[in-house]
């Protein structure tokens, strides 16, 4: 008798699932199915699932297609059960590709051509959270999104859209989407809501013509280079009743909501200096970060890192901005800037650099001690509180998983469905404050 085992959270089970367990039982004689208990979505970084565990298991067994369901608590099951079971075939969703080739160690594993265009009305109806998202640009943080998204439930990718359809079509065959288009209206109608991943300046356009069509945005950072654009376009989603994000995944992540929230409990005193830093050596010149008609530079790539930190623990409140930078001689843009802001009672300072390289931590003084946070703190999983007394270190540990793309996504889906305006985590009035610092430093600039 050959034996198969396939795995998976089935969360709202639908069509694409179904699939998957039944290709998976045609492999062989007798199908296994694994359904992920909620511990370890979680500690997988398998977020937004809707269903209780014995939900998932239910609608898996009614479908009268596995022999045996069991559940999968813990990395590494899989090698145990393969052995336990005495298993023939591994089989996953073709989304895994290459993922599980360790396992043919001990059975032969098989990827499932993932079904596209999964139609979700019917869940949609019921469960009010499936959502098609599209991804205007196909470059690398697109590219970035997509390996995040499989761990995110209520959400299908659907659609890409790009001005060169022969790149479109590349990157939909690459993710298996099961729409490309150069032409934004068409694409438009195919989603729901989108993800914008194109660079700074082509942000606002984008944003509108899909708040017009009344589609959520979730917009990379910058989500424009003005206060009036920025104030316009969180104007307009809210008279059309969509959501509108930006797309500061550090502003999304757990261990940095943590570490905002110890910092602000009291436990250093008070909040007298932030000293955040954000560099990175990019040494192609040719590349957009470099080009300054498409918003190249070091502030409009980076700042909004730091000012994320520097907001979320001194306010909106400052009194004055002071910028300075080193412009490359070649593309007339920033390479290293710092920029101090000046508040009431502290004093906050932000560094970014594409063509310098520093240390990128993350410091936040107070009255009573500091807190430390060791580069990369943008993917803050681990920070130190420090007093004048060394031997008084406090450590605190919290995973960071992936990318971190899928925390913002997770939010902006979230926020969808439980029909909010807008979320905790990152406010209108942040983001416009990040484009008004990044207008004053392009004024100073050029």
């Amino acid at each position: 008798m050959k034996k198969v085992i396939t795995y998976g959270t089935f969360d709202l089970l639908h069509k694409g699932h179904i699939n998957i367990i039944k290709k998976a039982k045609e492999l062989g004689d007798y199908l296994i199915v694994g359904v992920t208990s909620e511990d370890y979505d979680f500690n997988r970084g398998k977020l937004n699932v809707q269903q209780s565990l014995m939900e998932r298991i239910n609608n898996v067994k009614s479908l009268g297609i596995a022999d045996e369901i069991i559940i999968e608590e813990y990395f590494g099951q899989k090698i145990n059960d393969i052995k336990k079971y005495d298993i023939d075939i591994f089989a996953i969703g073709s989304d895994w590709l290459g993922k599980f080739d360790y396992l043919k160690e001990y059975c032969d594993v098989v990827y499932i051509e993932r079904t596209k265009g999964i139609s979700s009305t019917e869940l949609r109806d019921k469960y009010n959270s499936i959502v098609k998202l599209g991804i205007v640009g196909y470059g690398r943080i697109a590219n970035r999104m997509m390996s995040e998204l499989p761990f995110i439930s209520g959400v299908t990718p659907e659609a890409v859209f790009g001005r060169n359809e022969e790149k479109a079509e590349l990157f939909a065959n690459k993710h298996e989407l099961n729409i490309y288009s150069s032409n934004y209206d068409d694409f438009l109608e195919a989603v729901d809501a989108i993800y914008i991943a194109t660079p700074h300046k082509s942000h606002f356009e984008y944003a509108k013509q899909a708040i017009l069509k009344k589609k959520h945005v979730l917009c990379e950072k910058p989500m424009t280079l003005s206060v009036s654009e920025t104030k316009y376009l969180f104007e307009l989603a809210h008279k059309n009743n969509v959501v509108l994000q930006e797309a500061i995944k550090t502003a999304y992540a757990p261990a940095f909501i943590k570490l905002v929230n110890i910092a602000k409990s009291g436990i250093i005193g008070q909040i007298k200096n932030v000293n955040a830093t954000f560099t990175k050596l990019i040494e192609d010149k040719t590349l957009r970060e470099y080009n300054h008609q498409m918003g190249g530079g070091s502030i409009t790539e980076l700042i909004s890192y730091p000012l994320c930190a520097i907001v979320k623990l001194l306010g909106l409140n400052y009194n004055d901005v002071m910028i300075n930078s080193i412009i490359d001689d070649k593309t007339n843009v920033d390479i290293l800037s710092t920029i101090n802001i000046i508040y009431e009672n502290a004093i906050a300072t932000a560094n970014v650099g594409i063509g310098v390289k520093t240390e990128s931590d993350l410091r936040i003084g107070g009255t009573k001690g500091y807190i430390y946070v060791p580069a990369p703190w943008w993917k803050t999983e681990y920070f130190e509180i420090r007093a004048e007394d060394p031997n008084k270190i406090q450590k605190f540990f919290t995973k960071y998983d992936g990318e971190g793309l899928r925390y913002e996504i997770s939010d902006f889906i979230n926020t969808i469905n439980n029909h909010k305006a807008c979320s905790y985590k990152l406010k209108d009035e942040e983001s416009i404050f990040f484009a008004e610092i990044i207008e004053k430093a392009m004024l100073s600039l050029y």
